[in-house]
């Protein structure tokens, strides 16, 4: 046995050279543990030939053989670990001193990954954000909520970009210019942003250049791809759709021969039919992306800039359904002298669209397919059809050979050959968008940094259409011709100047902020509509055509706020063992009453780092540990503008005078009441949280929370006889709670480095308070009927489903009969064998709205995340999945309303007989129980779901390689995209957001897509 020797020596960071205290020194494979004292230096106990391991939070772990007696380390910082930079409000700050929530998401997280806004690379990667695709349509947006709905208004997060807020969501940048995203969940790291703040603030910093010596990097990044849908509907087909719509009208005829409501004769010789899914599906849509960045530099003077070209086509009717964008950026950073540094960050995007609706019963190209007979052919090529009626006596809309789209003789109303209508759907939208930000730093003392910065974000986007002659259907036909184009402009500006003073005393660290900023936000819309100009199409369409008055309307319109804000923020530590940050910010808005103009929103958070503390045992599970502590108040203020006062608008027409002649006059009234007391929406959030490192390879994070918003923005209702609209008002209460979990794992085992990191998130959401007058708000509606679908209720989550519980089916008349009141009437004197018994819950003895209630709630309990990756040698492996449970969805893919619509084949399992089913009801076109003509629990299903979203495989050729070709970096690779979901909804995608969030009305999938790709670097 080698005999042990004292071992002594000293501990330094390898960046400047300074002793490093607190490192833990450890004899590999022995329980002797150690740490170095102030000076990094330490004593311990070892046989030669032994293994010491050095090991800090934020350092390299590094490992030394002893071959005497004394051994010096170096450290190299991890960046990995919870030593690396965040960005916060107005600046940055060590992850590892950070007291408030924040979570961040940096570039190598981002590379690669194929998606059409930001916002979906955020989707499963940070814990306490919920985001929910608004469609699969190229350049939809996705519905964001930090922590939950924190307002029953809007309750998007505001977003900032290199310090310049901006409006309309973050889709004109390129994945490739971010440098990081931060998410500033809690009050504490948000209430820098005050009256803006409540629904959580999302960081995004694009890249800037480099020190690299005078020269220029080039980077490409390029993938294609081929998209499809994930399935499709099991829709009838058209023999068994002529065997249901015959079974249903037998049901529901009044004829003495009920025979005589047979309309097909022989259903199997129709045969399998039309494939409507087949014709407005794409199974090879193309996807393709182009990127090419500069970057370099020197020691004064750095730069970024870069070009891309995004082309995407939609899998659902792709002619109407594409996305082009073009993006351009220059960053650069100048310092003039020491002390003076200068810079600026400017952005363009040019985007040009087409899209068809996306989640719309009446009109969109999905509902039709789905809902369209099986029976009408997509195309018309019988002559002795074409040449009758309709085709002989109406525009009918004919396909590029000449032939007429289908009509069909039993479809109704919106529902009608898609393809028809998709040919005579012209138009496209534009947008031009610059996003810019010019800056300017002085450090006139050690410590000291005044800055002054000026932002702009200018738009200009609009939309032009084309409505020719056409005939579609009896209900659906244009006589006369229309074009239609609108164009707006909107600049927002900011200007802010900032003081920061840093000093350390011994160690204790200060940081002291103050702050000014003033912001303007403006715009206008203008529009008009000719009817009857003499063309035929879009390309040849203008406004300049004259056109008789009655056949023109233009309009146009204007906005306008400002905000004036002063603020100021103070952060201190003790050796980043005790941790303390408070934050203050006045805003005044041009949009709340005069009594109530400015707000104040205060933040304190509280932060001990228990590992540093001297008792704290040394041992090799725990490396760090610290609580975090938070209390923090936020606000909005996205209402209209000037909606404290009484404003008045035209268009007010009033008859004046009597007689036989009387004078039609323009007038002006009032919109709605005054409401001087108007103020700020206000948040009040508290956090407790909890930041730990395992075993010097996991990391850990959980944070508890309570989010309590008042004084929400609503409208007050007031007495008819008042005569006007009421005022908004201060007026609702609602809490979201919630529990948030991150773990992080990295591992390096030979030549194969692993790394996993997993998110979860449990929250709940809650209406306390709706005011004095009322105890809900009606929601969303569907169908032409207007069916109230959902309620946003005291006691329950915002747009709850509500509507009547299905009981099963009666099974035979004597269960019909024997449903009965006190009276010993039937509760349901309408319903047959094979109709849905619903429950009387108030019991009066009959069903009607009444007896409604919660049937299912939209929003997620819980929504989580995982990535795991490995890399070996030149290969490189990742795949990221992520889900949500707790939620409901309802299932209106089926026009109830209308008894031709097609079903799905779970029609084929209705009540045919007794005991046949308990949960499909008969088939019958009068429903006169309102089996389908009632917001039912029967329409709810579950919307739990995990989805892989992405499995990437690359290879990089090694250096020797690739210098060969001249260049520094070659990487190729294979991905898939939406691989798999794993989900008991029925419908195309249970991934619903946008405007009818978990309302399924005919959603657009998400496409599944594979990819190539190619990295190079020069």
């Amino acid at each position: 046995m080698a005999q042990e020797v004292t071992v002594t020596g000293k501990v330094t960071d390898k960046a400047d050279g300074q002793p490093l205290p607190g490192v833990i020194v450890t004899v590999q494979g022995t329980s002797k543990a150690t740490s170095t004292d102030a000076a990094g230096k330490y004593a311990i106990t070892a046989a030669s030939g032994a293994k010491l391991e050095f090991r800090l939070l934020g350092m390299k772990t590094q490992v030394v053989t002893v071959s005497g007696t004394t051994v010096d380390v170096s450290l190299a910082g991890d960046e990995t670990s919870l030593n690396e930079i965040v960005v916060i409000g107005y600046g940055t700050q060590k992850k590892s001193v950070v007291t408030g929530a924040i979570s961040s998401v940096k570039a190598s997280d981002l590379e690669n990954m194929p998606v059409t806004r930001i916002e979906q690379s955020l989707q499963g990667r940070t814990a306490g954000l919920t985001i929910t695709g608004a469609s699969g349509q190229p350049g939809s947006g996705a519905t964001l909520r930090i922590r939950g709905t924190t307002t029953i208004g809007n309750s998007d997060a505001l977003f900032i970009v290199d310090g310049v807020q901006v409006d309309g969501g973050i889709d004109y940048l390129s994945q490739s210019d971010i440098e990081s995203i931060e998410v500033l969940k809690d009050a504490a790291s948000a209430s820098i942003y005050g009256a803006r703040g409540g629904n959580g603030v999302v960081l995004v910093t694009t890249k800037k250049g480099k020190d690299t010596d005078g020269k220029i990097r080039v980077n490409y990044n390029g993938f294609v791809g081929s998209q499809a849908p994930d399935h499709k509907l099991k829709l009838l087909n058209a023999a068994q759709y002529a065997t249901l719509y015959n079974e249903a009208a037998v049901a529901g005829s009044k004829a003495a021969n009920p025979a005589t409501a047979i309309r097909f004769p022989d259903p199997a010789a129709l045969g399998e039919g039309t494939d409507w899914q087949s014709e407005v599906f794409n199974n090879s849509a193309l996807w393709h992306n182009q990127e090419l960045s500069f970057q370099g530099g020197s020691a004064r003077s750095t730069y970024f800039s870069s070009l891309g070209y995004f082309d995407q086509e939609g899998i659902v009717a792709s002619k109407n359904s594409r996305y082009k964008r073009f993006t351009a950026r220059f960053n650069s950073q100048h310092k003039i002298t020491d002390a003076i540094t200068f810079g600026n960050n400017i952005g363009y995007t040019r985007i040009n669209s087409i899209g068809v609706a996306t989640n719309d019963e009446y009109g969109s190209p999905l509902v039709r397919a789905i809902n369209m007979d099986p029976i009408t052919p997509a195309v018309e090529r019988d002559p002795a059809k074409f040449n009758a009626p309709p085709y002989s006596n109406f525009p009918v809309v004919r396909n590029s050979e000449g032939f007429p789209y289908g009509i069909s003789p039993y479809a109704q109303s919106e529902i009608l050959n898609p393809l028809a209508a998709l040919a005579v759907a012209q138009g496209d939208n534009w947008s031009d968008k610059v996003v810019a930000n010019l800056f300017l730093e002085v450090e006139p003392l050690k410590g000291l940094k005044l800055r002054s910065s000026g932002g702009v974000d200018l738009a200009f986007w609009g939309d032009q259409s084309f409505r020719p002659v056409f005939y579609l259907s009896p209900t659906t036909e244009s006589k006369l011709n229309a074009y239609t184009r609108n164009m707006n402009r909107g600049l927002f500006w900011t200007l802010e100047n900032t003081a920061t003073y840093s000093k350390t005393i011994a160690d204790h660290h200060f940081q002291v902020l103050a702050g000014m900023s003033a912001q303007k936000n403006k715009g206008e819309n203008l529009g008009g509509l000719k009817e009857g100009i003499p063309v035929n199409n879009l390309k040849d369409a203008s406004l300049q055509f004259p056109v008789a008055r009655l056949d023109n309307n233009f309009y146009g319109g204007e906005y306008l706020s400002t905000l004036s804000s002063l603020f100021g923020r103070v952060t201190y530590d003790f050796k980043e063992k005790y941790l303390f940050t408070g934050v203050i910010r006045r805003d005044g808005s041009s949009r709340f009453g005069p009594n109530n103009k400015y707000g104040y929103f205060p933040s304190v958070s509280l932060g001990w780092v228990a590992s540093k503390e001297s008792f704290f045992p040394e041992n090799k599970v725990i490396s760090l540990l610290k609580f975090r502590g938070s209390y923090g108040v936020t606000g909005n203020d996205r209402i209209g503008d000037f909606r404290y006062l009484s404003t008045v608008s035209g268009g007010r027409n009033y008859s004046v005078g009597t007689g036989l002649l009387p004078v039609l006059v323009n007038g002006v009234s009032p919109n709605a009441l005054s409401n001087p007391d108007l103020k700020w929406e206000e948040t009040t959030s508290t956090n407790i949280g909890l930041d730990a490192v395992l075993f010097n390879t996991f990391t850990f994070t959980a944070d508890v929370f309570t989010k309590k918003t008042t004084d929400m923005l609503l409208d007050v209702r007031v007495p008819l006889y008042v005569g006007n609209n009421g005022p908004i008002g201060n007026i609702a209460t609602l809490t979201n709670k919630g529990i948030e979990f991150e773990l992080g794992y990295s591992k390096t085992i030979g030549e194969v480095s692993f790394k996993a990191n997993a998110n979860a998130t449990f929250i709940k959401n809650r209406i306390d308070f709706l005011g004095e007058d009322k105890e809900f708000l009606s929601g969303a509606r569907i169908t032409p009927q207007q069916l109230e679908l959902t309620r946003t209720a005291v006691g329950h989550a915002i747009g709850s489903f509500y509507g009547y519980r299905s009981e099963g089916l009666f099974q035979n008349a004597s269960e019909v009969a024997n449903y009965k009141n006190a009276a010993g009437n039937p509760i349901q004197p309408d319903a047959k064998p094979g109709d849905i018994r619903f429950a009387d819950l108030n019991g009066d003895g009959k069903i009607n709205d009444a007896d409604r209630e919660f049937i299912g709630d939209p929003t997620p309990d819980f929504s989580y995340g995982l990535t795991l990756s490995a890399a070996w040698r030149g290969f490189d492996f990742l795949i990221f999945g992520q889900g949500v449970a707790g939620n409901q969805i309802f299932n209106g893919l089926r026009r109830f309303d209308l008894p031709s619509s097609n079903y799905t084949t779970e029609a084929l399992g209705r009540w045919t007989g007794e005991g046949s089913t308990n949960s499909f009801p008969r088939l019958t076109t009068d429903d006169a129980n309102q089996n389908f003509g009632r917001v039912s629990k029967m329409f709810i299903e579950n919307g739990d779901y995990f989805r892989i979203k992405t499995v990437q495989l690359g290879y990089t050729l090694s250096k020797s390689i690739s210098k060969k070709a001249g260049l520094d970096k070659v990487r190729i690779y294979a991905m898939a995209n939406n691989l798999l979901t794993l989900t008991r909804y029925n419908g195309y995608d249970p991934e619903i957001g946008g405007g009818s969030f978990g309302i399924d009305r005919g959603y657009y999938p998400q496409a599944r897509t594979f990819f190539i790709g190619l990295n190079l670097g020069f």
